[in-house]
């Protein structure tokens, strides 16, 4: 099968970050399904792997966690699924990745596919509405009765990824009102579009943007980049006994800020399922399954900002690009498979 992959981690994007490799086609046991790829998107945690995950000698690392595709074969312990259908899902990051023509994933982290958007519009939900739904729902526990009015929610980072489908899962499923960051024209009116109530200037402090907004303090907040850089400011906002919650790797924090106010630290890593096996790992079935529910209702849009077109080298490698330059606004997917791209063979 044709996959996209590195020999070496670069922490500088080069021509050769990646390259078109042969590999053998994997073969399903147990849970897992054998899903026939049809469209990617391509997310920050790529870039991440690229740049510190060094493969095994003489080997691949096959990144991609984002992934719309058709069910070609399943192992013997398989219930969920069948041959033929149609699937979504972020994969696991500690097994190859979805930048390859075939992939083997457990069924217990895959969902239907949403049958009303095309596989790019698809395959641009995954990673961010697993990770937008842990962090609202698991891990600041955010009520979605009518207790949740008059409280706020402060998204930092709103235009990305997981923020422009967190807006949304607040709005629908949740009485909060919703404050999202941005500091583009553009990335504004995303936000606003994709249902906050406000929108706020995320290159000026975050606390003295709310203050004129009317905002005196906020009850939760969903720090999804550059945590380290606005933490004081959200602390100063949050009010007593808060939720402060986050996805990214920041800098050095001083968590003593919290004690005063007895505000709790929620870190989401959506992998982690996955990666320890827990009990509750078919979890993440069931949220797919429910986003596509709620996209096929109409609840939900898709966040694609832009389709970089075919699975190759270079759209891969722009996509990265656009990634590392922070200016991304929802996500970048790319669709379909070329086989005359003059792939390598990899040894053993």
């Amino acid at each position: 099968m044709l996959a996209f992959g590195y020999k070496q981690a670069t922490t500088e994007l080069k021509a050769d970050s990646l390259q078109a490799v042969n590999m053998s086609n994997p073969v399903p046991a147990g849970r897992d399904i054998l899903v026939a790829v049809e469209a990617i998107s391509v997310n920050p945690v790529d870039t991440k792997i690229r740049k510190s995950v060094e493969p095994a000698a003489d080997t691949f690392k096959v990144l991609g966690w984002d992934a719309v595709g058709v069910v070609k074969e399943v192992g013997n312990s398989v219930s969920l699924f069948k041959p033929g259908d149609r699937v979504f899902y972020a994969g696991d990051i500690s097994r190859q990745g979805s930048n390859a023509e075939y992939q083997l994933v457990d069924e217990r982290i895959v969902g239907r596919a949403p049958t009303s958007l095309s596989n790019a519009e698809a395959a641009a939900l995954p990673l961010t509405s697993l990770t937008a739904w842990e962090l609202l729902f698991s891990r600041l526990q955010v009520p979605t009765d009518s207790s949740g009015e008059g409280k706020i929610l402060l998204v930092v980072g709103a235009a990305g990824g997981v923020g422009s489908i967190l807006v949304q899962l607040a709005r629908r499923l949740t009485s909060l009102t919703v404050v999202g960051t941005a500091s583009r024209g553009e990335t504004k009116q995303w936000v606003k579009d994709k249902g906050a109530h406000y929108v706020i200037d995320h290159n000026h402090p975050l606390d003295e943007q709310l203050k004129k907004q009317g905002i005196e303090k906020v009850d939760f907040v969903a720090s999804l980049t550059h945590t380290d850089v606005h933490f004081e400011a959200c602390v100063n906002a949050l009010a007593a006994q808060g939720r402060f919650g986050l996805i990214d790797d920041p800098g050095a924090i001083d968590i003593a800020l919290l004690k005063r106010k007895s505000i709790s630290l929620h870190w989401e890593f959506m992998y982690t399922r996955s990666l320890f096996n827990t009990n509750d790992m078919q979890e993440q079935h069931d949220i797919l399954c429910r986003i596509a529910d709620m996209v096929d209702e109409g609840q939900l849009t898709t966040t694609v900002g832009k389709n970089l077109g075919e699975i190759n080298v270079e759209n891969l490698l722009k996509a990265h690009q656009i990634l590392e330059s922070n200016r991304a606004m929802g996500k970048l997917v790319l669709e379909g498979f070329n086989r005359d791209q003059s792939p390598v063979q990899p040894k053993g």
